[in-house]
C-alpha cells in the first residue's frame, strides 16, 4: 500500500465518523437560532419539515404565551433535533 492509498483510506475512514448530534442551548435567542440550524442540518429532509412546525407552533402549546420565541428557548433546551421531532409526532397524533 503506498502512502498515498493509506492517506486516502485514513481520511475516507475519518469522514465516515459518526459526529454527536447537536444539542439545542435556549441560553440566548442567538444561541438558540444557531444551534437550531445546526441541529435541523442534522436531519433528514423529511424531518426537517416536522422540526421546524415544532418550533414555528411551539406558542400554541400555551394559550397563555406571549413570547412564543422565549417559550421555543425554554422548551427545546437541551433537546437534540431527533427528540424534537419525535416530541412533534407524539403531538400530531
Amino acid at each position: 500500500m503506498t502512502r498515498r492509498t493509506a492517506a486516502a483510506l485514513f481520511l475516507a475512514i475519518a469522514a465516515c465518523a459518526d459526529r454527536p448530534p447537536t444539542i439545542v442551548d435556549g441560553s440566548s435567542p442567538d444561541a438558540f437560532a444557531r444551534t437550531a440550524a445546526e441541529a435541523r442540518r442534522d436531519l433528514p429532509d423529511a424531518d426537517r419539515i416536522i422540526f421546524d412546525k415544532a418550533i414555528n407552533s411551539v406558542g400554541g402549546r400555551r394559550f397563555a404565551a406571549r413570547d412564543a420565541n422565549a417559550l421555543a428557548r425554554v422548551t427545546f433546551d437541551g433537546m437534540t433535533a431527533a427528540e424534537i421531532v419525535a416530541d412533534q409526532k407524539l403531538r400530531d397524533r
